[in-house]
């Protein structure tokens, strides 16, 4: 299992970068090719809600972002350790890519927030644009996207700041170097 860690300011340039890092190293991983867009475009939106949460309350702190290969080395691993990431999906077990964006951004109202379904609150009333926001719709679609994304999603908001876990199981047959065909 392979760990890659990527740290980015506060720009929306820099969210391009986090997505083609993310599509690289799952492709590498093993993940299917029908879900590197998939990949890319949640990564591209738990990036870009960070960048917006940073530059409201905290511009000058980097956001992080981990990209961590679920699948198994021999070299490295021991059985135990390799079993702890075979998470179950869908009553199977399979090993995930996994990717970790993490801000420092305070969530404001989380107890609020935590009762209420993640598609509550995705429509305003009125013509006004939220900050972070598109016209007609809160900060909130973001998060809803991602959930319709990804295989697994979690979000953890609390007052120190915000973290999206994403994963995506990895293919069962996979060569180690995508180069070898």
């Amino acid at each position: 299992m392979a760990t890659i860690t990527l740290t980015i300011s506060a720009l929306p340039a820099h969210v391009r970068t986090a997505r083609l890092m993310a599509a690289t190293v799952a492709r590498r991983a093993g993940i299917a090719a029908s879900a590197i867009d998939e990949i890319r475009l949640a990564v591209g939106e738990a990036c870009s809600r960070a960048v917006a949460a940073h530059k409201l309350h905290c511009p000058t702190q980097p956001i992080l972002l981990q990209l961590i290969d679920g699948k198994e080395s021999e070299a490295s691993e021991s059985r135990t350790d390799a079993a702890s990431r075979l998470l179950p999906v869908n009553g199977n077990t399979a090993q995930r890519f996994e990717v970790v964006v993490s801000d420092r951004a305070p969530a404001k109202d989380t107890e609020e927030r935590a009762g209420t379904s993640m598609l509550d609150g995705l429509f305003l009333d009125g013509d006004d644009t939220p900050p972070g926001g598109i016209s007609g719709f809160s900060p909130g679609l973001g998060l809803a996207v991602i959930t319709g994304l990804a295989d697994e999603v979690e979000i953890d908001p609390s007052d120190r700041g915000t973290v999206v876990r994403m994963s995506w199981p990895l293919a069962a047959e996979h060569p180690s170097d995508p180069r070898s065909n």
